[in-house]
């Protein structure tokens, strides 16, 4: 059984071509139970256990079983660890045998990316120039390449409420080449926005609806339980919203919290990333989109598949 470094896999991967097999998992067959969902009791901000199966369907030549199990423990940026860790367990399909282990943190912040920037190819303008990214974190530098592999952005303004980490990251994507300067006057960089890009582990509000253009698309990663927000109501009835999977209706912040304190109708989520790969929309240029992402598990094997096909064999 081979182990694939986080190393190995930024080395096989690229943007355009893990959203295109993501569009593929979700116009396809694969199999999704309910993922299961633990809380780790721990003085401070407890944890969170995930363990996420999926495998392909029988139809599928060269098929795979896989499962993630992640760790989200939110109180680690302050030890220099990220929130996020797991490791991805890849099968063969056909027998059951393991074949891989991948760092599925690493795996996990390449197909998180990859999903937002595949719902920006149908929701987002196309001709989507201005980005914002909340938030500075591990995620920040992946959901930036991610939207400029499907959009032709020429400016990024990075915001987080620690200044000086926004300023380093910036520095840092700066000298990669990509066009990020660090801002501190958030509504002003959102207002002149094409597309927003949230990933924080906020507990209140952090975008505001009335901050958002017409034609602007927003981003919702973060807020990953029912204690977090980063866009208030506003921002969701003024938005064609659309999700990732069913899930987001009950789980994470934004999306689920609107509807389960009334504020948002059920009716108004227009559809989850499947519908959207399979029928793509008619995008009207004046119309604010918002997408909100809890991730799925369909999304880990369809990477897990791509780094596992692409790796050099001996």
């Amino acid at each position: 059984m081979r182990v694939v470094t986080a190393a190995e896999i930024d080395r096989v991967l690229t943007f355009p071509a893990l959203i295109d097999a993501l569009a593929e998992a979700f116009r396809g067959d694969m199999v999704t139970p309910v993922r299961h969902h633990h809380e780790i009791e721990r003085a401070g901000a407890h944890g969170t256990l995930l363990l996420m199966p999926s495998w392909t369907g029988p139809a599928t030549q060269d098929g795979f079983v896989g499962v993630k199990v992640v760790s989200v423990f939110p109180e680690n940026g302050a030890k220099g660890l990220p929130s996020v860790m797991g490791s991805y367990l890849l099968m063969d399909g056909a027998t059951g045998e393991p074949v891989s282990v991948l760092d599925g943190t690493r795996l996990t912040v390449w197909r998180t990316a990859a999903a937002s920037a595949l719902a920006a190819r149908y929701l987002a303008r196309e001709d989507a120039g201005r980005m914002v990214m909340v938030g500075a974190g591990s995620l920040a530098p992946f959901l930036i390449r991610a939207h400029m592999s499907q959009r032709p952005i020429r400016e990024v303004a990075l915001w987080n409420h620690n200044g000086a980490r926004a300023e380093a990251l910036a520095a840092e994507l700066r000298r990669e080449g990509l066009p990020v300067t660090a801002v501190t006057n958030l509504e002003a960089a959102v207002r002149e926005a094409d597309l927003i890009s949230c990933a924080t582990l906020s507990s209140a509000p952090i975008v505001r609806g009335g901050w958002l253009k017409p034609g602007a698309h927003l981003d919702l990663v973060g807020a990953f339980n029912l204690k977090m927000r980063e866009a208030d109501d506003e921002a969701l009835l003024r938005a064609q919203v659309h999700i990732d999977t069913p899930a987001a209706k009950t789980e994470g912040g934004d999306v689920a919290v609107a509807l389960q304190g009334g504020a948002m109708a059920e009716s108004h989520i227009r559809g989850t990333l499947a519908d959207l790969c399979v029928s793509a929309p008619r995008r009207d240029p004046a119309a604010i989109t918002a997408f909100k992402s809890v991730g799925a598990a369909l999304e880990d094997l369809a990477a897990a598949m791509l780094v596992w096909r692409s790796l050099p064999k001996a």
